[in-house]
């Protein structure tokens, strides 16, 4: 993992995660109320990893854009990214986000939940400086996004109360809950590089299998993680009853016995150890540990194969098959 991480950050990241890091400190919230901004200022400056604003730059600047062009852009979407981040923790009642508390936490609800819209606002302000042209195009692509993160959320919620969810609703669930965001940050740079439709569609498309393979890890490294690198509580997804790719792996492999007794897990919100063992152990039982890896891996490849259909030459694809690499890797 570290040698994949450091691969990635030295050889193609480090020049724009300067540039983000720089750019969030430079357009730092200042405004008052206080109270309203500093919660804000407090998550964004937590960082993560900040996939996201890298891929609107790593796509302008791969398709020879200008890469000042897309800063602001960029940090509309870590920005966007964020406010999702804060409202989701809430709904999940989340104590810990990138290890520390989480707003609501803090702050309390009233607070998060005010601070969240803000900061929705304040993403789409970072496009203003386009022309006009442009702008359309990329407030139409974030918009449609924005409305897709809403209903991937919802379905997400639903299937907490469902006890039929499909695999195909679940690929469906987190491609709009994760993968268009990945997808729209892609094609927002290709976007102003100003490449032709077919290169920004296969990148978008890239960005989309990406974004899968990402949260099909995400649902792996929640249980199986080293939580002390995660930085969430362990096992959240159980305790929550998420319908997870180990879960319903693990209900279509399952016997009779193991089957009744996941569903009789996933039918009460318990957060004892118990559960997490106990439903830990039928992921591992029924293989479902190892065939969400496998699926990380195909998405990997369906990923890679929308990136060989741009028009970029092989040196201008390394940054992004480096990007994927490290992804799939991550905290195994």
């Amino acid at each position: 993992f570290k040698f994949a991480e450091n691969n990635f950050i030295m050889h193609f990241a480090e020049k724009y995660i300067n540039l983000i890091s720089e750019s969030i400190e430079k357009y730092k919230f200042e405004e008052t109320p206080f109270e309203l901004y500093q919660p804000i200022n407090y998550i964004i400056a937590n960082g993560g990893k900040r996939l996201r604003p890298m891929l609107t730059l790593m796509a302008a600047d791969a398709f020879g854009g200008d890469i000042n062009t897309a800063i602001k852009p960029a940090l509309a979407i870590e920005f966007f990214h964020n406010f999702t981040l804060i409202h989701d923790d809430i709904m999940d009642d989340a104590p810990l986000r990138r290890g520390k508390p989480t707003i609501h936490a803090i702050h309390g609800i009233n607070t998060g939940i005010l601070s969240g819209d803000a900061l929705l606002i304040k993403s789409y302000q970072f496009f203003e400086d386009l022309e006009p042209v442009l702008f359309k195009k990329c407030i139409h692509l974030f918009s449609d996004t924005g409305a897709k993160i809403c209903e991937g959320q919802q379905m997400d919620m639903n299937f907490e109360k469902r006890d039929d969810v499909s695999f195909d609703e679940y690929i469906q669930m987190i491609t709009y809950k994760t993968g268009v965001l990945s997808a729209a940050a892609l094609k927002i740079g290709a976007f102003i590089a100003e490449c032709s439709e077919q290169d920004a569609e296969a990148l978008y498309q890239f960005g989309i299998h990406l974004g899968i393979a990402f949260q099909m890890m995400d649902d792996y490294l929640d249980v199986f993680g080293n939580q002390g690198d995660f930085g969430k509580k362990q096992a959240g997804d159980i305790c929550e009853n998420k319908k997870t790719v180990l879960y319903l792996t693990a209900l279509e492999k399952a016997d009779e016995k193991q089957k009744k007794e996941l569903q009789n897990w996933y039918s009460q919100k318990a957060e004892s150890q118990e559960k997490i063992d106990a439903v830990s152990k039928i992921f591992l039982d029924t293989k479902a540990d190892e065939i969400t890896l496998k699926l990380v891996q195909e998405h990997h490849d369906k990923a890679q194969k929308y990136l060989n259909q741009t028009s970029l030459i092989a040196e201008k694809k390394e940054s992004f098959l480096a990007l994927a690499d490290y992804l799939l890797k991550r905290n195994i």
